[in-house]
């Protein structure tokens, strides 16, 4: 049975607060591309600002006998790039995972690309319905900031990709795999030692303007 068309807003909605609220006014362009860069995200400003990059590189350096026959995500996270999508042949999914290890400041590839027709929009839009899913519940749990999870789905897979502790990557897993419409979970988090995610947490809530300072009330 299908959400009710406001519920799935809603979820959408949701999912979509965390980021809007931890976006800093200004734009950083790099090239042609603008991108808001997050002071909530754990990664530094250079590292958002090169995963960003890094995708816009692999996009527009897709070979061009591929570009009409595969649909190829490109999503980078502190310098970790991710591949998923279809592709005609096994060649191909090879042929575009060496040109995306070639990408300037990329530590590591993982190329979860597959042989398989390229997805529908129907199917593209089932998968960012349960990403949305995802981070909603993720909101919900108040265990972790959903700022340091970045959520893809391709085909009912839910890609895990962040840089946590291993309490977080658990938690995130754990209620990854028990929503709905999730066939499958790949985990590609980074796992940092916790008191170094408490470290950067702190630094991060240090950098932020203090509130100003309540005015008087006088009661007559």
């Amino acid at each position: 049975m299908q959400a009710p068309i406001s519920f799935r807003a809603t979820l959408l909605i949701l999912a979509l607060l965390p980021a809007l609220d931890a976006c800093v006014p200004a734009l950083l362009v790099t090239g042609t591309a603008a991108t808001m860069i997050s002071v909530h995200d754990r990664r530094s400003t250079g590292n958002q600002a090169d995963d960003e990059t890094s995708e816009w590189k692999g996009s527009n350096r897709l070979p061009a006998e591929y570009k009409n026959h595969a649909h190829v995500n490109f999503t980078a996270f502190n310098r970790n790039l991710l591949l998923t999508g279809e592709v005609p042949s096994d060649e191909a999914r090879q042929a575009i995972g060496a040109m995306a290890e070639k990408i300037e400041g990329i530590r590591l590839v993982h190329n979860e690309l597959v042989v398989a027709p390229p997805a529908t929009f129907s199917s593209r839009s089932n998968d960012a319905f349960v990403s949305s899913k995802f981070k909603a519940r993720l909101l919900e749990s108040n265990q972790l900031s959903a700022n340091h999870i970045k959520a893809i789905t391709e085909s009912g897979t839910l890609f895990l990709m962040g840089l946590v502790n291993e309490r977080e990557a658990k938690v995130a897993v754990a209620i990854a795999r028990t929503t709905d419409g999730v066939r499958k979970v790949v985990n590609v988090m980074e796992i940092i030692p916790e008191e170094e995610t408490r470290r950067i947490d702190n630094s991060l809530l240090g950098a932020r303007t203090p509130p100003p300072l309540a005015a008087p009330v006088e009661t007559r």
